[in-house]
Protein backbone atom coordinates (compact mmCIF):
# COMPACT_ATOMS: atom_id res chain seq x y z
CA UNK A 1 0.00 0.00 0.00
CA UNK A 2 1.52 3.68 -0.89
CA UNK A 3 2.02 5.78 1.72
CA UNK A 4 0.21 9.11 2.74
CA UNK A 5 1.29 11.75 0.27
CA UNK A 6 2.98 14.30 2.18
CA UNK A 7 6.10 16.66 1.79
CA UNK A 8 9.69 14.76 2.50
CA UNK A 9 12.40 15.99 4.29
CA UNK A 10 15.18 18.57 1.68
CA UNK A 11 18.35 19.55 3.27
CA UNK A 12 19.42 22.78 2.75
CA UNK A 13 22.70 23.21 4.04
CA UNK A 14 25.95 21.89 2.99
CA UNK A 15 26.43 19.62 5.74
CA UNK A 16 22.94 18.50 6.26
CA UNK A 17 23.31 17.56 2.40
CA UNK A 18 26.51 15.94 3.51
CA UNK A 19 24.81 13.89 6.17
CA UNK A 20 21.94 12.74 4.36
CA UNK A 21 23.82 11.47 1.95
CA UNK A 22 25.92 9.12 4.41
CA UNK A 23 23.38 8.71 6.80
CA UNK A 24 19.70 9.84 6.40
CA UNK A 25 18.68 10.37 10.21
CA UNK A 26 17.69 13.90 10.13
CA UNK A 27 15.31 13.35 7.33
CA UNK A 28 14.15 10.24 9.75
CA UNK A 29 13.41 12.00 12.27
CA UNK A 30 11.78 14.68 10.31
CA UNK A 31 9.52 12.29 8.45
CA UNK A 32 8.85 10.53 11.78
CA UNK A 33 7.83 13.93 13.14
CA UNK A 34 5.83 15.09 10.42
CA UNK A 35 4.26 12.29 9.15
CA UNK A 36 0.57 13.13 8.14
CA UNK A 37 -2.09 11.82 11.13
CA UNK A 38 -5.56 11.66 11.12
CA UNK A 39 -7.18 14.84 12.58
CA UNK A 40 -9.65 13.55 14.44
CA UNK A 41 -7.75 11.65 17.03
CA UNK A 42 -9.59 11.29 20.46
CA UNK A 43 -7.50 10.84 23.89
CA UNK A 44 -7.44 7.24 23.24
CA UNK A 45 -4.47 7.72 21.12
CA UNK A 46 -2.39 9.19 24.12
CA UNK A 47 -1.27 5.99 25.10
CA UNK A 48 1.32 5.52 22.79
CA UNK A 49 3.92 8.35 23.84
CA UNK A 50 2.64 7.09 27.92
CA UNK A 51 4.04 3.13 26.70
CA UNK A 52 7.03 5.05 25.66
CA UNK A 53 7.75 7.07 28.43
CA UNK A 54 6.97 3.49 30.94
CA UNK A 55 9.70 1.80 28.77
CA UNK A 56 12.44 4.21 28.75
CA UNK A 57 11.94 4.55 32.90
CA UNK A 58 12.10 1.03 33.08
CA UNK A 59 15.13 0.74 31.49
CA UNK A 60 17.08 3.63 33.19
CA UNK A 61 16.00 2.56 36.66
CA UNK A 62 16.37 -0.78 36.22
CA UNK A 63 20.10 -0.16 35.06
CA UNK A 64 20.50 2.02 38.13
CA UNK A 65 18.89 -0.73 40.18
CA UNK A 66 21.20 -3.94 38.49
CA UNK A 67 24.27 -1.86 40.06
CA UNK A 68 23.32 -2.70 43.24
CA UNK A 69 21.89 -5.69 43.39
CA UNK A 70 22.95 -8.65 44.31
CA UNK A 71 21.54 -11.85 42.27
CA UNK A 72 22.41 -14.50 45.02
CA UNK A 73 19.61 -16.31 47.06
CA UNK A 74 21.64 -15.37 50.08
CA UNK A 75 22.11 -11.77 49.10
CA UNK A 76 19.00 -10.55 47.09
CA UNK A 77 16.74 -9.95 49.81
CA UNK A 78 19.71 -8.32 51.63
CA UNK A 79 20.78 -6.09 48.80
CA UNK A 80 16.94 -4.82 47.83
CA UNK A 81 17.03 -3.78 51.49
CA UNK A 82 20.53 -1.85 50.80
CA UNK A 83 19.20 -0.07 47.78
CA UNK A 84 16.05 0.98 49.82
CA UNK A 85 18.18 2.54 53.00
CA UNK A 86 21.85 2.93 51.57
CA UNK A 87 21.73 3.99 48.38
CA UNK A 88 21.21 8.11 47.42
CA UNK A 89 17.81 7.97 46.17
CA UNK A 90 17.58 4.28 46.46
CA UNK A 91 13.90 3.97 47.43
CA UNK A 92 12.09 6.46 44.94
CA UNK A 93 14.43 4.50 41.82
CA UNK A 94 12.90 1.28 43.19
CA UNK A 95 9.59 2.77 43.68
CA UNK A 96 9.25 4.25 40.29
CA UNK A 97 10.60 1.41 38.53
CA UNK A 98 8.08 -1.04 40.94
CA UNK A 99 4.99 1.35 39.93
CA UNK A 100 6.36 2.60 36.83
CA UNK A 101 5.63 -1.48 35.67
CA UNK A 102 2.09 -1.08 36.70
CA UNK A 103 1.62 2.00 34.71
CA UNK A 104 3.10 0.03 31.92
CA UNK A 105 0.59 -1.86 32.29
CA UNK A 106 -2.61 0.20 32.73
CA UNK A 107 -1.44 2.12 29.23
CA UNK A 108 -0.68 -1.49 27.47
CA UNK A 109 -5.04 -2.76 28.34
CA UNK A 110 -5.95 0.79 27.64
CA UNK A 111 -4.19 0.94 24.43
CA UNK A 112 -5.35 -2.99 23.72
CA UNK A 113 -8.60 -2.27 24.00
CA UNK A 114 -8.15 0.97 22.25
CA UNK A 115 -7.64 -1.31 19.53
CA UNK A 116 -10.08 -3.82 20.04
CA UNK A 117 -12.93 -1.12 19.87
CA UNK A 118 -12.01 0.55 16.82
CA UNK A 119 -10.66 -2.08 14.75
CA UNK A 120 -7.08 -1.12 14.59
CA UNK A 121 -6.11 -4.49 14.06
CA UNK A 122 -7.73 -4.94 10.49
CA UNK A 123 -6.20 -4.83 7.25
CA UNK A 124 -3.34 -3.51 6.38
CA UNK A 125 -2.56 -3.37 10.28
CA UNK A 126 -2.64 -7.21 11.00
CA UNK A 127 1.66 -7.39 11.31
CA UNK A 128 1.45 -4.00 13.63
CA UNK A 129 -1.33 -5.90 15.83
CA UNK A 130 0.88 -9.10 15.73
CA UNK A 131 4.28 -7.28 16.40
CA UNK A 132 2.25 -5.28 19.72
CA UNK A 133 0.95 -8.82 20.83
CA UNK A 134 4.66 -9.79 20.99
CA UNK A 135 5.61 -6.73 22.86
CA UNK A 136 2.96 -7.57 25.14
CA UNK A 137 4.20 -11.40 25.87
CA UNK A 138 7.68 -9.73 26.91
CA UNK A 139 6.26 -7.43 28.81
CA UNK A 140 4.87 -10.36 30.78
CA UNK A 141 7.60 -12.15 30.40
CA UNK A 142 10.04 -9.35 32.01
CA UNK A 143 7.60 -8.30 34.74
CA UNK A 144 7.42 -12.13 36.29
CA UNK A 145 10.87 -12.24 36.07
CA UNK A 146 11.23 -8.68 37.77
CA UNK A 147 8.78 -10.04 40.50
CA UNK A 148 10.89 -12.58 40.90
CA UNK A 149 14.11 -10.83 42.03
CA UNK A 150 13.61 -9.28 45.37
CA UNK A 151 13.71 -12.61 46.41
CA UNK A 152 10.73 -12.62 48.98
CA UNK A 153 8.29 -15.34 49.66
CA UNK A 154 5.61 -14.25 47.11
CA UNK A 155 8.66 -13.89 44.83
CA UNK A 156 9.87 -17.24 45.36
CA UNK A 157 6.40 -19.25 45.59
CA UNK A 158 4.92 -17.26 42.60
CA UNK A 159 8.65 -18.90 40.56
CA UNK A 160 7.60 -21.84 41.88
CA UNK A 161 4.27 -22.14 40.77
CA UNK A 162 4.52 -20.47 37.15
CA UNK A 163 8.01 -22.69 36.39
CA UNK A 164 5.35 -25.91 37.51
CA UNK A 165 2.82 -25.10 35.09
CA UNK A 166 5.55 -26.44 32.10
CA UNK A 167 5.84 -29.66 34.08
CA UNK A 168 2.48 -30.17 32.88
CA UNK A 169 3.14 -30.27 29.43
CA UNK A 170 3.22 -34.43 28.66
CA UNK A 171 6.46 -35.75 27.65
CA UNK A 172 9.03 -32.49 27.81
CA UNK A 173 7.28 -30.56 30.55
CA UNK A 174 9.68 -31.73 33.02
CA UNK A 175 12.53 -31.13 31.15
CA UNK A 176 11.57 -27.43 29.99
CA UNK A 177 11.29 -26.73 33.59
CA UNK A 178 14.34 -28.26 35.01
CA UNK A 179 15.89 -25.69 31.88
CA UNK A 180 14.06 -22.71 33.47
CA UNK A 181 14.72 -23.22 37.02
CA UNK A 182 18.36 -24.65 35.96
CA UNK A 183 18.23 -27.15 38.16
CA UNK A 184 15.37 -29.45 40.18
CA UNK A 185 14.21 -26.48 42.58
CA UNK A 186 13.59 -22.67 42.45
CA UNK A 187 17.28 -21.56 43.59
CA UNK A 188 20.44 -19.44 43.14
CA UNK A 189 20.74 -20.71 39.54
CA UNK A 190 16.52 -19.80 39.08
CA UNK A 191 17.70 -16.36 40.23
CA UNK A 192 20.66 -15.57 37.69
CA UNK A 193 18.90 -17.17 35.40
CA UNK A 194 15.97 -14.59 35.55
CA UNK A 195 17.77 -12.06 36.11
CA UNK A 196 19.75 -12.20 32.92
CA UNK A 197 16.94 -12.34 31.51
CA UNK A 198 15.37 -9.31 33.17
CA UNK A 199 18.10 -7.07 32.30
CA UNK A 200 18.32 -8.34 28.57
CA UNK A 201 14.68 -8.58 27.61
CA UNK A 202 14.01 -4.49 27.65
CA UNK A 203 16.12 -4.06 25.31
CA UNK A 204 14.21 -6.92 23.00
CA UNK A 205 11.39 -4.78 23.83
CA UNK A 206 13.15 -1.85 22.63
CA UNK A 207 13.65 -3.12 19.07
CA UNK A 208 10.41 -4.47 18.58
CA UNK A 209 8.85 -0.97 19.52
CA UNK A 210 10.65 0.51 16.98
CA UNK A 211 9.20 -1.81 14.63
CA UNK A 212 5.76 -1.47 15.47
CA UNK A 213 6.25 2.30 14.95
CA UNK A 214 7.56 1.67 11.33
CA UNK A 215 5.11 -0.57 10.68
CA UNK A 216 2.25 1.66 11.72
CA UNK A 217 4.09 4.44 10.35
CA UNK A 218 4.40 2.59 7.06
CA UNK A 219 0.02 1.77 6.87
CA UNK A 220 -0.58 5.06 8.51
CA UNK A 221 -2.97 5.50 11.45
CA UNK A 222 -6.32 4.18 12.64
CA UNK A 223 -8.58 6.82 13.93
CA UNK A 224 -11.96 6.34 15.32
CA UNK A 225 -14.07 6.60 12.41
CA UNK A 226 -11.96 3.36 10.60
CA UNK A 227 -11.61 5.29 7.45
CA UNK A 228 -8.74 5.88 5.64
CA UNK A 229 -6.91 8.59 4.84
CA UNK A 230 -7.62 9.46 0.96
CA UNK A 231 -4.04 8.33 -0.61
CA UNK A 232 -5.06 10.24 -4.46
CA UNK A 233 -3.12 13.39 -3.78
CA UNK A 234 -1.09 15.59 -1.11
CA UNK A 235 -4.26 17.70 -1.52
CA UNK A 236 -6.80 15.43 -0.01
CA UNK A 237 -4.70 14.11 2.07
CA UNK A 238 -3.54 17.26 3.43
CA UNK A 239 -7.43 17.75 3.91
CA UNK A 240 -7.85 14.53 6.74
CA UNK A 241 -4.38 15.11 8.37
CA UNK A 242 -2.17 16.77 10.66
CA UNK A 243 1.72 17.06 11.16
CA UNK A 244 2.50 14.61 14.18
CA UNK A 245 4.35 17.41 14.97
CA UNK A 246 3.60 19.95 17.10
CA UNK A 247 -0.34 18.84 17.07
CA UNK A 248 -0.41 15.61 18.53
CA UNK A 249 3.17 15.65 20.13
CA UNK A 250 1.62 18.53 22.19
CA UNK A 251 -1.81 17.09 23.16
CA UNK A 252 0.49 13.57 24.04
CA UNK A 253 2.53 15.77 26.10
CA UNK A 254 -0.02 17.25 27.97
CA UNK A 255 -1.71 13.65 28.71
CA UNK A 256 1.67 12.38 29.66
CA UNK A 257 2.09 15.02 32.18
CA UNK A 258 -1.41 14.93 33.91
CA UNK A 259 -0.76 11.15 34.27
CA UNK A 260 2.78 11.63 35.57
CA UNK A 261 1.26 13.89 38.50
CA UNK A 262 -0.57 10.77 39.34
CA UNK A 263 2.08 8.41 39.10
CA UNK A 264 4.73 10.32 41.11
CA UNK A 265 1.76 10.63 43.67
CA UNK A 266 1.14 7.51 44.34
CA UNK A 267 5.06 6.60 44.04
CA UNK A 268 5.36 9.74 47.40
CA UNK A 269 2.35 8.88 48.95
CA UNK A 270 1.19 4.96 48.36
CA UNK A 271 4.40 3.10 46.74
CA UNK A 272 3.48 0.00 48.39
CA UNK A 273 -0.21 -0.31 47.48
CA UNK A 274 -0.10 -2.53 44.61
CA UNK A 275 2.54 -5.19 46.47
CA UNK A 276 2.00 -7.69 48.55
CA UNK A 277 2.58 -7.70 52.33
CA UNK A 278 4.37 -11.29 52.32
CA UNK A 279 7.12 -9.79 49.88
CA UNK A 280 8.66 -7.96 52.26
CA UNK A 281 9.46 -11.34 54.39
CA UNK A 282 12.17 -13.21 52.85
CA UNK A 283 12.29 -16.33 50.68
CA UNK A 284 11.31 -19.22 52.89
CA UNK A 285 11.21 -22.63 50.98
CA UNK A 286 9.80 -24.41 54.24
CA UNK A 287 7.20 -21.76 54.37
CA UNK A 288 4.33 -21.17 51.81
CA UNK A 289 1.89 -18.18 51.67
CA UNK A 290 -1.60 -18.89 52.69
CA UNK A 291 -2.67 -17.75 49.25
CA UNK A 292 0.17 -17.32 46.40
CA UNK A 293 -1.55 -14.25 44.45
CA UNK A 294 0.66 -13.05 41.22
CA UNK A 295 0.94 -9.06 40.34
CA UNK A 296 -2.34 -7.61 39.63
CA UNK A 297 -1.59 -7.41 35.79
CA UNK A 298 -1.70 -11.22 35.68
CA UNK A 299 -4.27 -11.59 37.59
CA UNK A 300 -6.72 -12.54 34.54
CA UNK A 301 -5.01 -14.95 32.79
CA UNK A 302 -4.14 -16.63 36.20
CA UNK A 303 -8.22 -16.88 36.66
CA UNK A 304 -8.73 -18.53 32.97
CA UNK A 305 -5.62 -20.70 34.41
CA UNK A 306 -7.53 -21.94 37.69
CA UNK A 307 -11.03 -21.92 36.14
CA UNK A 308 -10.41 -25.36 34.27
CA UNK A 309 -10.55 -27.80 36.99
CA UNK A 310 -11.07 -31.36 36.59
CA UNK A 311 -14.82 -31.47 37.74
CA UNK A 312 -14.99 -29.27 34.65
CA UNK A 313 -17.48 -31.02 32.14
CA UNK A 314 -15.13 -29.98 29.05
CA UNK A 315 -12.11 -30.44 30.69
CA UNK A 316 -12.70 -34.17 31.79
CA UNK A 317 -14.60 -34.79 27.73
CA UNK A 318 -11.02 -33.49 26.40
CA UNK A 319 -9.18 -35.43 28.94
CA UNK A 320 -11.17 -38.17 27.83
CA UNK A 321 -10.64 -37.63 24.29
CA UNK A 322 -6.81 -37.14 24.75
CA UNK A 323 -6.80 -40.44 26.35
CA UNK A 324 -5.89 -38.69 29.63
CA UNK A 325 -2.37 -36.81 28.32
CA UNK A 326 -4.56 -33.64 28.24
CA UNK A 327 -5.11 -33.56 32.02
CA UNK A 328 -6.76 -30.48 34.09
CA UNK A 329 -3.29 -28.76 34.88
CA UNK A 330 -2.44 -29.06 31.46
CA UNK A 331 -5.67 -28.21 30.12
CA UNK A 332 -5.41 -25.01 32.34
CA UNK A 333 -2.16 -23.88 31.02
CA UNK A 334 -3.80 -24.21 27.41
CA UNK A 335 -6.79 -21.89 28.34
CA UNK A 336 -4.09 -19.23 29.56
CA UNK A 337 -2.41 -19.27 26.81
CA UNK A 338 -5.18 -19.68 24.34
CA UNK A 339 -6.68 -16.42 26.05
CA UNK A 340 -3.92 -14.33 24.85
CA UNK A 341 -3.65 -16.70 21.44
CA UNK A 342 -7.37 -15.64 20.69
CA UNK A 343 -6.67 -11.90 21.44
CA UNK A 344 -3.66 -12.11 18.63
CA UNK A 345 -6.30 -13.66 16.15
CA UNK A 346 -8.57 -11.12 16.37
CA UNK A 347 -7.98 -9.68 12.98
CA UNK A 348 -8.89 -12.80 10.88
CA UNK A 349 -11.62 -13.78 14.06
CA UNK A 350 -13.23 -10.52 13.05
CA UNK A 351 -15.42 -10.89 9.64
CA UNK A 352 -17.04 -7.41 9.42
CA UNK A 353 -16.11 -5.18 7.01
CA UNK A 354 -16.72 -2.31 9.55
CA UNK A 355 -14.03 -1.42 11.35
CA UNK A 356 -14.69 1.21 13.97
CA UNK A 357 -17.58 -0.02 16.84
CA UNK A 358 -18.58 3.40 16.65
CA UNK A 359 -20.91 2.22 13.87
CA UNK A 360 -21.56 -1.49 15.34
CA UNK A 361 -24.47 -1.07 17.63
CA UNK A 362 -24.39 -4.66 18.72
CA UNK A 363 -20.69 -5.12 18.67
CA UNK A 364 -20.64 -2.25 21.01
CA UNK A 365 -22.63 -4.15 23.89
CA UNK A 366 -20.57 -7.14 23.10
CA UNK A 367 -17.23 -5.00 23.66
CA UNK A 368 -17.91 -3.63 27.10
CA UNK A 369 -19.31 -6.75 28.56
CA UNK A 370 -15.42 -8.05 27.33
CA UNK A 371 -14.57 -4.61 29.06
CA UNK A 372 -16.11 -5.66 32.46
CA UNK A 373 -15.58 -9.28 32.02
CA UNK A 374 -11.91 -8.40 31.94
CA UNK A 375 -12.51 -6.54 35.21
CA UNK A 376 -14.19 -9.58 36.87
CA UNK A 377 -11.15 -12.25 35.98
CA UNK A 378 -8.98 -9.60 37.46
CA UNK A 379 -10.56 -9.26 40.58
CA UNK A 380 -11.26 -13.42 40.99
CA UNK A 381 -8.06 -14.19 39.84
CA UNK A 382 -7.20 -12.04 43.34
CA UNK A 383 -9.11 -14.54 45.29
CA UNK A 384 -8.98 -17.93 47.12
CA UNK A 385 -9.58 -20.49 44.16
CA UNK A 386 -13.01 -22.40 45.99
CA UNK A 387 -16.26 -21.58 46.74
CA UNK A 388 -18.33 -19.20 44.35
CA UNK A 389 -14.93 -17.43 42.52
CA UNK A 390 -14.64 -20.78 41.09
CA UNK A 391 -18.06 -20.26 39.42
CA UNK A 392 -17.25 -16.69 38.61
CA UNK A 393 -14.26 -17.44 37.19
CA UNK A 394 -15.37 -20.10 35.14
CA UNK A 395 -18.26 -18.28 33.30
CA UNK A 396 -15.83 -14.95 32.81
CA UNK A 397 -13.00 -17.43 31.35
CA UNK A 398 -15.97 -18.83 29.14
CA UNK A 399 -17.32 -15.30 27.76
CA UNK A 400 -13.62 -14.45 26.64
CA UNK A 401 -13.16 -16.95 24.76
CA UNK A 402 -17.15 -16.92 23.10
CA UNK A 403 -16.33 -13.08 22.61
CA UNK A 404 -13.39 -13.84 19.95
CA UNK A 405 -14.45 -17.30 18.88
CA UNK A 406 -17.87 -17.11 18.71
CA UNK A 407 -19.12 -13.40 19.07
CA UNK A 408 -16.84 -11.58 16.90
CA UNK A 409 -17.09 -13.95 13.82
CA UNK A 410 -20.81 -13.96 14.04
CA UNK A 411 -21.41 -10.05 14.30
CA UNK A 412 -19.92 -9.77 10.81
CA UNK A 413 -22.68 -11.71 9.64
CA UNK A 414 -25.98 -11.07 11.38
CA UNK A 415 -24.81 -7.07 12.29
CA UNK A 416 -26.53 -3.98 10.42
CA UNK A 417 -23.83 -1.18 10.49
CA UNK A 418 -24.73 2.14 10.75
CA UNK A 419 -23.31 4.70 8.07
CA UNK A 420 -20.02 5.68 8.07
CA UNK A 421 -18.68 9.75 7.07
CA UNK A 422 -17.40 9.16 3.57
CA UNK A 423 -13.99 10.60 4.98
CA UNK A 424 -11.96 11.70 7.84
CA UNK A 425 -12.35 15.56 6.86
CA UNK A 426 -16.01 14.67 6.79
CA UNK A 427 -16.30 13.53 10.28
CA UNK A 428 -13.44 16.10 11.62
CA UNK A 429 -16.26 18.90 10.36
CA UNK A 430 -19.16 16.65 11.82
CA UNK A 431 -17.91 17.19 15.26
CA UNK A 432 -15.63 20.56 15.18
CA UNK A 433 -17.52 22.46 12.42
CA UNK A 434 -15.91 22.99 8.77
CA UNK A 435 -13.00 25.40 9.16
CA UNK A 436 -13.55 29.39 7.18
CA UNK A 437 -13.08 29.86 3.75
Amino acid sequence: MAGIPHDHYEPRTGGEKWLQRRLPIIGLLYDTLMIPTPKNLNWMWIWGIVLTFCLALQIITGIVLAMHYTPQVDMAFASIEHIMRNVNGGHMIRYAHMNGASLFFVAVYLHIFRGLYYGSYKAPREVTWIIGMLIYLLMMATAFMGYVLPWGQMSFWGATVITGLFGAIPGIGESIQTWLLGGPAVDNATLNRFFSLHYLLPFVIAGLVIVHIWAFHTTGNNNPTGVEVRRTSKQEAAKDTLPFWPYFVMKDLFALAVILVVFFAIIGFMPNYLGHPDNYLPANPMATPAHIVPEWYFLPFYAILRAFTGDVWVVQLVQFLSFGIIDAKFFGVLAMFGAIAVLALAPWLDTSSVRSGQYRPMFKWWFWLLAVDFIVLMWVGAQPAGGIYAYISLIASTYWFAYFLVILPLLGVIEKPLPQPATIEEDFNAHYGAPAE
